[in-house]
């Protein structure tokens, strides 16, 4: 595990809402990590969450099943980073040491991070540093996590993959296709709906398709 030790430290967790934030948050509080508040951010409208486009009300519901608050901010690309360290900031007044990201091999993305929680006065913890893709999807599906693939960028990988729940059987059909099943890359992003984080799984229902350029997404809305 990259970064401090964790038992007993207060972080706060950059929550996207999907795979990689929920098994690094859960590494964490394994670990002894104490998290406070999740962190996601919206895009200016307030209506989608920026990174992998999950409505407020989903976010609230994931919240709520993981006992934890959660700060939403808006910000366009173009002040994004400056929202972010000013979210950052204001969870270190409350008692915040770390904040805990779950990018696993992406240089550029660890540099921003360590960059923005030092400006914040906090540590950077990344628990999935530098481990293999492939193991790191297996682990969450072992622990009892689920998670449904909400957008696929079809310039990297197939729409079929819309809307299914990520399963070893699913990681196999995505290793023999040559697909990566952490998508890295962006191929394609998560949500998780249920696991040993969560006090009850989310009742979810499947809502419209959307496309926007190579983008096809799948709106999950409350049941």
């Amino acid at each position: 595990m990259s970064g401090p030790d964790l038992d007993g430290l207060a972080v706060v967790a950059s929550w996207s809402g999907g795979k990689d934030s929920c098994l690094a948050l859960w590494r964490a509080t394994r670990a002894g990590a104490r998290p406070q508040a999740l962190l996601t951010m919206l895009d200016e409208s307030g209506e989608r969450s920026r990174s992998h486009g999950i409505r407020p009300e989903v976010l609230a519901l994931q919240a709520q099943a993981l006992g934890l608050p959660q700060i939403r901010a808006l910000a366009a690309w173009q002040d994004y980073e400056a929202v972010f360290i000013s979210a950052l900031r204001d969870q270190a007044r409350q008692g915040a040491q770390a904040a805990v990201f779950g990018d696993i091999d992406l240089d550029a993305h660890r540099e921003w991070e360590e960059k923005v929680c030092a400006a914040a006065g906090l540590q950077a913890v990344l628990p999935l540093w530098q481990e293999p893709r492939a193991a790191l999807v297996r682990e969450f599906v072992d622990a009892g996590f689920a998670a449904r693939i909400v957008v696929v960028n079809t310039s990297l990988a197939a729409e079929k993959w819309l809307g299914q729940t990520l399963s070893h059987a699913l990681i196999d059909s995505m290793l023999d296709e040559g697909l990566d099943p952490c998508a890295e890359a962006g191929e394609f992003h998560t949500l998780a709906v249920d696991g040993p984080l969560f006090r009850q799984a989310l009742s979810l229902r499947d809502g419209e398709i959307y496309r926007h350029g190579d983008y096809v997404a799948l709106d999950l809305l409350p049941a």
